[in-house]
């Protein structure tokens, strides 16, 4: 690959397969807990819990998908994440009862966390360094287009209430997300010998990676901020009469997120990360404020283009960071390290965020949501932004000396 080249075929081939993927977890979040609710008579604490048992299974898997991915190679893991990600979608069509669907859901949400912290390994270390941050713009990307079709594909599944089709669906779209991995070359940096002892031995050191921890903490408040957003957009729409809007806020979410996503992949290679993290968490902050404060479709779909634009700066820019402050020869755990945090910030918010609104509103939630986000500049000032510029410092009287 040439040092400025990022469409290369095995990049492309790496996204697509990614993007079946991701529009599974979409397509299942939003049609799975109707299914549970209207197929298999689950109460609304089980209808919940098909997403919070989804999350729990990639939670604990995810410290161990990152050194693995390193220890035994990022296309091998791919591939296994993946066919046990299709083994349990296709395992959908015999679960007849609660219990059984929930362990079937629980193994799918392990099988993700490893297919999804290999997959986008290889996407990091197909991309030159120099563009870093456009190249894992663009493979981020291609989960903000699952984004937009998955949760109104899901809702078009079900709108006839068929469980075979939905679930025949569901498998098919894994079966492809299996089938683009098969060809995909891994790429393998070169390993020194005390980084191949490393890899050898097995600690919690080696199961994290802590340069990328402060960042993923980052990942983590964003989530958080972020986990009323699938869940609650319909139910609210619905209560302030505006029930159409709901699909239409994620083509909105999703437009404002493809289209940005070029430059701000190239201000953050050009400039420092703090150019878009500042704004980026003040506009999808903004946007959830607005979104409490909506009485009109136009007011919602508003607050939807302000977040799209925040959640696109802020998201491929933590998981850039992540790895482009890890050694070359721990992009996984540092993947790891980073999904680890993302996902327990979108469980911890989902689980919260729902008790905020049956004690007290939606419009609170998405408020409460909103201080989060804003307060994630004090987090990221204190954790990232005054910590490397510190290290900057040093360097530099450092340089100042030595000449």
């Amino acid at each position: 690959m040439s040092e400025g080249k990022i469409w290369t075929k095995n990049f492309v081939i790496v996204c697509l397969s990614s993007f079946f993927m991701f529009l599974t977890f979409y397509v299942t979040a939003t049609a799975f807990p109707l299914y549970m609710g209207d197929r298999l008579n689950g109460n609304a604490q089980q209808m919940g819990l098909v997403i919070t048992i989804y999350v729990l299974g990639g939670v604990l898997i995810r410290p161990f998908s990152g050194l693995w991915v390193d220890r035994f190679g990022k296309k091998k893991m791919a591939l296994i994440g993946l066919i046990i990600f299709l083994l349990a979608c296709i395992s959908y069509l015999g679960a007849r009862g609660i219990a059984i669907f929930l362990m079937i859901r629980f193994l799918h949400g392990m099988s993700y966390a490893i297919a999804s912290t290999a997959t986008s390994t290889i996407a990091s270390t197909l991309i030159p360094n120099a563009r870093k941050g456009e190249g894992m713009g663009y493979y981020s990307m291609f989960m903000s287009i699952a984004m937009v079709i998955g949760p109104a594909f899901g809702l078009l599944l079900w709108q006839d209430q068929n469980g075979t089709l939905l679930l025949t669906v569901i498998a098919g779209i894994a079966f492809l997300s299996l089938l683009f991995a098969f060809p995909v070359k891994d790429q393998q940096p070169p390993v020194r010998p005390e980084q191949a002892a490393a890899k050898n031995r097995f600690n919690l050191r080696e199961i994290f990676e802590l340069k990328a921890l402060p960042i993923s903490i980052v990942g983590f408040v964003l989530a958080f901020s972020y986990s009323p957003i699938a869940g609650f957009i319909a139910p609210f729409a619905n209560e302030i009469h505006q029930s159409k809007v709901a699909s239409t806020f994620f083509i909105v979410f999703a437009v404002m997120i493809v289209v940005f996503r070029p430059l701000v992949g190239k201000i953050f290679d050009r400039y420092n990360e703090h150019v878009l993290f500042y704004p980026g968490f003040v506009l999808f902050g903004l946007g959830l404020l607005l979104l409490s404060q909506s009485h009109s479709g136009t007011m919602v779909l508003l607050s939807g283009a302000f977040m799209g634009i925040g959640y696109g700066a802020l998201f491929p820019c933590i998981q850039a960071l992540a790895m482009k402050l890890s050694p070359i020869h721990r992009t996984g755990a540092a993947n790891g390290t980073f999904f680890l945090l993302f996902d327990l910030g979108y469980g911890a918010g989902s689980y919260v965020m729902g008790l905020i609104s049956s004690h007290s509103n939606y419009r609170t939630m998405f408020a409460a949501a909103g201080v989060v986000a804003l307060g994630a500049i004090i987090v990221y000032y204190f954790i990232h932004h005054k910590p490397q510029s510190a290290v900057k410092t040093i360097r530099k009287t450092h340089s100042e000396i030595v000449e």
